[in-house]
């Protein structure tokens, strides 16, 4: 019974095998091979865009070097407080971005209150030389929270910074989770909405550790710095086939739908068994495979007892994490130690 984290579980077998077929041979460096190439041409249909992808190996870098190209050391960049690239990245993006200033923003379940978007956008003005200027608006979907922003709810807050020289990047690390819940397409979550870069997270959905950043049209015209940054702060993987072929294997067949499906459905019926339990509180609505809740401590201690690993939040809940290989007996084992 471990709720504790996606990070915890072990990788998919079919890119397991995908990797060893990888190694078959000699293939070109850096991001040159065919497998690449072929995930980017993937990319392409699926998001029916142009685009431009760089691998990277974990998310904390993926965001990081997105944000380098996007901000430059005297802007700001918008996100919420409780955003990763605020509260979980040991200060990667400021590091990454020479000095950029987040601003954190408010929001109940997660989610960055219109009011509160506007406020900050209001306060800051453009050519000011004493503040630093908006160049950044950073959502997280899934958010830290576990709930999803829909596609109207990505659009009407990149509305509010178009009239700046500003781009909206998504910290996607559970990207696949938040799109089979909303039933919307890759695109409308995305640039369509007004996303310009998507760190698109594998790793945390059944890869053994691959992660992309996804540059839309608008700001395609940065991949060479981003591939320049990414050499530079020692993150670019020499035989970056590797993990190319793990999204190749993802990707196919719809393989990272059905396995982020799978999760959500676990935690779905994790919620829905604990929250009829006295005394027990679902903190938000449960939008992919996080389930919040705040639980009496017997539940909790008997829960542990039981077997049970799960995180206690800074908030004083407890945070459960369902993955693609939790077996349904184990939710329901889970719910009974709580009964």
């Amino acid at each position: 019974m471990n709720f504790l984290s996606d990070t915890t579980a072990p990788a998919h077998p079919t890119l397991i095998d995908a990797l060893a077929r990888a190694n078959e041979g000699y293939a070109m460096s850096y991001g040159a091979d065919d497998i690449s190439a072929r995930v980017e041409a993937r990319l392409k249909e699926i998001f029916e865009t142009d685009l431009k992808v760089l691998f990277a190996v974990s998310g904390t870098a993926s965001n990081a070097l997105a944000l380098s190209v996007l901000c430059p050391p005297h802007g700001a960049i918008l996100c919420h407080d409780e955003a990763h690239i605020h509260r979980d990245e040991r200060g990667a993006p400021e590091f990454y971005t020479g000095g950029a200033k987040l601003i954190p923003l408010r929001g109940a379940h997660a989610k960055i209150e219109l009011a509160e978007l506007d406020r900050a956008v209001g306060e800051i003005p453009e050519g000011f030389v004493h503040s630093n200027p908006v160049r950044v608006l950073s959502l997280s979907n899934l958010t830290e929270s576990g709930t999803a922003y829909t596609p109207a709810e990505v659009a009407e807050r990149a509305a509010r910074v178009q009239d700046r020289p500003a781009f909206v990047h998504m910290d996607g690390a559970r990207f696949a989770n938040a799109l089979v819940t909303l039933g919307c397409t890759p695109a409308q979550l995305t640039w369509r909405s007004g996303v310009d870069v998507l760190c698109f997270g594998a790793t945390k959905n059944a890869a053994m550790g691959a992660e992309a950043v996804i540059l839309f049209p608008k700001a395609m015209d940065r991949f060479e710095e981003l591939q320049a940054r990414q050499k530079r702060g020692g993150h670019m993987a020499p035989k970056m086939r590797y993990i190319a072929a793990q999204f190749d294997a993802w990707l196919k067949d719809d393989l990272w739908l059905d396995l982020a499906r799978r999760a959500n459905q676990r935690a779905r019926l994790l919620a829905d068994g604990i929250g009829t339990i006295d005394g027990v509180e679902v903190l938000h609505s449960v939008d992919g495979n996080e389930v919040f809740a705040r639980l009496p401590e017997d539940i909790a201690a008997r829960m542990r007892d039981a077997g049970a690993g799960f995180y206690q939040w800074p908030d004083g809940s407890a945070r459960f994490v369902a993955c693609w290989c939790t077996e349904q007996s184990e939710v329901e084992a889970l719910i009974q130690s709580a009964r």
